[in-house]
This record gives C-alpha cells, sequence and structure tokens, in this order.
C-alpha cells in the first residue's frame, strides 16, 4: 500500500514522473508554513533532500552522509588551524578521500581489466558497499558481484572538495554547523545531475531569509516548463525514435542517416542535461535559491573556448579553477600552459566515464583548446565579420559534433563503423526519400536547432512576457503544457544522460 515510500530500483525517482510532482508539491505545501523559520527550514530541507537521494538511489544516500561527514569534519579542522602542513595534509586528505570513493564506484571496471590483460590474471571486483549492507540488514537482498555508480556521485563529490579547497585557500568560512552542511551538499534540485553548486554562492542563501519576486515566480514556472518541454518533447522523442537506433547499429543505416544521428545526439543531449539544469533552476527558485547559469547556447559559439564558457559552465569553471590553476594554469611558460590545458580536458573526458572513447573525446577537446590559443597569440583577432563568425561557428560546431560521436557511442567498433558509412556510403541520391521518411523527426530537430540559434534577447522577450502574464493565465498554460507533455511521454522511463556520469 505504501510502497511509493520506499526506492524502487526499476523506478528512480526523476523529475519526469508525475510522483516527483506530488513530492514536491508535498514539500511546498510543508513549506509555506515554515519558510520564515530559518533553521526549521534549512533542516527540513536538508531531509527532504536525503529522502529524495534515498528514493533516486536506494542505499547509495549512505554515501552522500559519508561525504558530508568527512568533509564538514576536515573543514572545520583546516579553517581551526595555523600550521600551514598540517592544512595541507587535510586537504590532501579530503581530496584522497572523495577520490578514492569516486573512483573505486567508477573506474575499477577500468583498472582491473587493464590489470588483468597486463598480467594476465583473473581479478573479479567485489561491490564492498553491498557486502556491508547486507552484513548490518542481516539479509542478501544486496548484489555484490556488480559495482553500481551512484546516481550524482561525480557532482556532489566536486561540491565537497570545492568546499574543503575553498576552506584552504582561505576564500570561504566553514558553514555553522553539520546540518547547514549536510544541506549544501544534498539540496535536491540539482544533486543528482548538477550543476555543479560552490558553497561561496550556495552557503550565503542559507543564512538568509527567503525571498521571492512576482518576476521570480514567473521565471521559475517558465524554467520548468521549458525544461520539461526540452526533456521529453525534443530529447526523448529524437532518442526513442532516431538517435537510439543508428548509434546501436549504425551498419544498417546510410551516411546520411548516421550524419543525422549525429546532429540529433548534438541537440538531444543539450536538451537533456540544460532542460534538467532548467527545472533544477527553477524549482530552486520557487524555494528561495538561486542557481547559477549553466547553459548559455552553446551551439552558437564562434570557437572552441567560447563553446566551453557556455556549455556545462559549472563543470568547465569548476575544472579551470580547481585543476587547471592547481597544476599551474597560465604561470609556468607557455608549453605548460597548453599541456594542462590538455591534461585538463583530458582528465574531465575520464570524469564523464571509464572509458578509452571519453579519453578520446576529452583530449580531442584539450588539443582543439591549445590550438586554439596558440593560434589566437599569433594571429590576434583585430575585427569580426558577420562572414567570418558565421564560418568560424559552422566549423566550431561540427568540431563539437565529431567529439560527440566518441561521447556517445558504445565503443570503437562502432564509432569506426559510423564514420565509415558517413565518408564512403552517404547516399546524397537518397536524401529526399529520408527527407520524407524521417519528417516528423527532422522537423523536431529542425526547430530545436532554429530555437537554440534564436537570437538571444529573443528569447528573454519571451520570458519577460510570460512572467507577465496573470498567475490564472499561467495556471492554465501550466496544465496545458502538462496535459500535452503526457501525450508526448514514454511509456519507459528516459533518465536524464548525465545521471550516467
Amino acid at each position: 500500500m505504501f510502497d511509493f515510500l520506499f526506492f524502487k530500483e526499476d523506478a528512480p525517482l526523476l523529475f519526469t514522473q508525475s510522483y516527483f510532482w506530488v513530492f514536491f508539491a508535498v514539500i511546498l505545501l510543508i513549506y509555506q508554513f515554515i519558510y520564515k523559520q530559518l533553521t526549521l527550514r534549512n533542516v527540513f530541507l536538508m531531509l527532504a533532500s536525503m529522502y529524495f537521494y534515498y528514493l533516486s538511489s536506494g542505499y547509495f544516500f549512505l554515501l552522500l552522509v559519508f561525504s558530508t561527514l568527512v568533509d564538514y569534519y576536515i573543514g572545520a579542522a583546516i579553517y581551526g588551524s595555523n600550521s600551514p602542513s598540517y592544512r595541507k595534509f587535510l586537504v590532501i586528505s579530503s581530496v584522497f578521500i572523495n577520490l578514492i570513493v569516486l573512483a573505486y564506484f567508477k573506474y575499477t571496471y577500468f583498472f582491473v581489466d587493464g590489470i588483468n590483460q597486463l598480467f594476465e590474471t583473473t581479478i573479479e571486483p567485489q561491490n564492498y558497499l553491498a557486502i556491508l549492507a547486507n552484513f548490518f540488514t542481516q539479509s542478501q537482498n544486496f548484489d555484490i558481484d556488480k559495482i553500481v555508480l551512484p546516481v550524482g556521485i561525480s557532482f556532489y563529490t566536486f561540491q565537497t572538495i570545492s568546499y574543503s579547497v575553498d576552506i584552504y585557500r582561505r576564500q570561504l568560512k566553514p558553514v555553522n554547523n553539520i546540518w547547514d552542511f549536510a544541506f549544501y551538499v544534498s539540496f535536491f534540485p540539482q544533486l543528482v545531475a548538477g550543476p555543479i553548486v560552490r558553497a561561496s554562492d550556495f552557503v550565503p542563501q542559507i543564512y538568509q531569509a527567503y525571498y521571492l519576486s512576482q518576476a521570480e515566480f514567473g521565471r521559475a514556472i517558465f524554467l520548468i516548463i521549458n525544461g520539461l518541454v526540452k526533456k521529453i518533447i525534443i530529447s526523448d522523442y529524437i532518442s526513442i525514435n532516431f538517435v537510439d537506433r543508428v548509434f546501436a547499429e549504425p551498419a544498417a543505416y546510410s551516411g546520411f542517416e548516421n550524419l543525422m544521428a549525429v546532429y540529433g545526439y548534438a541537440i538531444q543531449i543539450y536538451c537533456d542535461f540544460s532542460g534538467y539544469t532548467d527545472i533544477a533552476i527553477g524549482i530552486s527558485l520557487l524555494l528561495g535559491f538561486r542557481l547559477s547559469l549553466n547553459f548559455n547556447s552553446p551551439y552558437k559559439a564562434y570557437n572552441i573556448t567560447d563553446f566551453w564558457r557556455r556549455w556545462h559552465i559549472s563543470l568547465s569553471s569548476w575544472l579551470r579553477d580547481y585543476l587547471y590553476i592547481s597544476m599551474g594554469g597560465n604561470r609556468k611558460g607557455k608549453f605548460k600552459t597548453y599541456l594542462f590545458l590538455f591534461l585538463t580536458m583530458l582528465l574531465g573526458g575520464l570524469w564523464h566515464g571509464a572509458h578509452i572513447r571519453f579519453v578520446i573525446w576529452g583530449m580531442l577537446h584539450g588539443t582543439a583548446l591549445a590550438i586554439h590559443k596558440v593560434f589566437m597569440e599569433f594571429f590576434p583577432l583585430k575585427k569580426s565579420t558577420k562572414i567570418g563568425n558565421l564560418l568560424a561557428g559552422i566549423l566550431t560546431f561540427h568540431f563539437v559534433c565529431f567529439c560527440w560521436i566518441f561521447f556517445r557511442a558504445e565503443n570503437m567498433t562502432l564509432i569506426n563503423e559510423m564514420l565509415y558509412r558517413i565518408i564512403f556510403m552517404f547516399r546524397a541520391d537518397l536524401i529526399g526519400d529520408f527527407l520524407v521518411g524521417y519528417d516528423k523527426i527532422f522537423a523536431v530537430m529542425g526547430i530545436a536547432y532554429l530555437i537554440h540559434w534564436l537570437p538571444t534577447d529573443w528569447k528573454f522577450k519571451v520570458s519577460e512576457n510570460f512572467t507577465a502574464l496573470p498567475d490564472l493565465t499561467k495556471a492554465i498554460i501550466l496544465v496545458a503544457v502538462a496535459l500535452f507533455l503526457f501525450q508526448f511521454k514514454s511509456a519507459e522511463v528516459q533518465p536524464f544522460i548525465y545521471f550516467n556520469f
């Protein structure tokens, strides 16, 4: 009768499921009675967030509790110490503990396979967290032979690391108590797929009174609607009906179809991830918390550096501030600057997954960033032209799409097959037939790209006009969109792509 109150492995809690919005409605109902009492508000949202993570990840919420305890006490110890060597030891301990946990769940198979191939051993990894869970529950409910990646671990691990490092750098003071830190780490709108929230941006809001203007309320609703439309109508529709099929078996399709699947995946992953971000920012805003922009029309970029200023901004800025700058940044000569750029993106690729294709994806972007930096030093752009910007934008977009092939395809065999079909078996003579056969798919893709490339001030005007509508009109639009989305929604739950990272 009360099964919905417990984690279900085959039905984790997602923004696109109706019972999430029931969950959120209950939170809002209680919230309206307590939001003026800061301590009660923060503890309530922390407990609700922990429960949300349990419904999304099951017993893995223990890892979230572990990371919270470790970094709260290490952060306090760093702040309270005046010994440079001890402070350095503590911050290194924080980074090491967090990364070893992340590496165990994310890279064990990658490293064990390498060891087995190199030394001809037969080591088989075991899930020690599942072993502990079975021991404490006196059961055999958890599979000890399979290591499953906990949802969101890459995101909250980076958040807790940044907290310790910022305190070490004396850029941040610790939170007042462990409950506030647990709230920062577990805040549910952005917990499982970002954006990565810096403590310096979020912690001060914990101690501020709730405030939400009429304009912000309208923008929050607009962002939630926008995110759901991106995810369900565009991303899921393209994925299920075209992209997944082609990437699963590229040899069964022509080069043109493979190329269109690459374009499809480019807009799919953007709508999927930015859609999640839009929903997260909108929900956070309704609760009185403001998250930073995470996407800024990335396919409008004129060069690869500009792309990374627009794509997954919270990750790219984290890699810059905590990895690139920690290596030495641009302070150790030009060659090392290029090397650090390359290594940062290579590790950024590895962050996305333990597979050679992610390493190649990171290497390609790292090489492109270094080449662009070298080019700009020798050939500084004095004046841009519309034609020049257009050509540069087309080149950048196609380079990014080329890299997406390595990001999406399951293995190198499929990647090679897809590239072969695009180059040698394009079948331009059948383009007309393909356009007719895939008319709905290509129409959705085309409309999505058209909206993406619209001028920013046009889209801002649409948001402003929606915000200015009466609340009753907003409610009617929201219900109408919800009903429309229900018609599009697949019976099979489509998790957000970045849940896998």
